[in-house]
């Protein structure tokens, strides 16, 4: 008898902490849905990024003593989520649009001998030249780079940015993949 009386007032409490949690979700989830949305800079990412946050809010709902902070909690997770979810290496790699191409495309493997801008990554001094050709020919990420050279993370983002602005100076305007060939703009 008393094991049904705790289990009645156990759910009496998840029913009270679901209504609750319900109103609160209801009643700000427009205004979250903006934050979510200035954040993930699309809608697919923001309703993904507070739904999560949502997840995890509910997990807390019975830890959480001030109400009147709850806007700020949900706030801070969906920083924390929407800064790890693109610290994962698969994220940087996933571009969303509108539409999807009509056809596909394959991406030839550039050995890097044949193409114009090989011509001035050549010229760059030779740790500048190994960060562009392992970051950029290899696609490796900044902490690859430092492993693989043996120098801080930190070093290869200078030396990217030196190299970068080298080739940038070097270049000629037509191997810029801004310039739209319009002079009257």
């Amino acid at each position: 008898m008393t094991t049904t009386l705790v289990d009645m007032g156990t759910q009496d409490r998840r029913r009270d902490k679901d209504a609750d949690f319900s109103a609160y979700m209801s009643a700000r989830q427009p205004a979250l849905y903006r934050t979510a949305y200035l954040l993930a800079g699309d809608h697919a990412g923001a309703e993904d990024l507070l739904q999560n946050a949502f997840a995890k809010l509910y997990l807390s709902w019975d830890k959480i003593r001030d109400r009147e902070a709850l806007d700020g909690y949900v706030r801070r997770i969906m920083v924390n989520e929407n800064n790890s979810l693109w610290r994962r290496a698969w994220k940087r790699r996933e571009h969303t649009t509108d539409t999807m191409p009509e056809t596909g495309t394959h991406d030839a493997y550039d050995d890097g001998m044949g193409g114009q801008v090989w011509s001035f990554v050549q010229t760059l001094p030779p740790k500048q030249r190994a960060v562009v050709v392992l970051r950029y020919y290899e696609q490796l990420s900044e902490a690859e780079i430092a492993d693989v050279l043996g120098i801080s993370p930190g070093t290869v983002k200078s030396q990217a940015s030196r190299a970068l602005a080298a080739l940038r100076a070097r270049a000629p305007q037509s191997l810029n993949p801004h310039e739209s060939g319009d002079e009257a703009r």
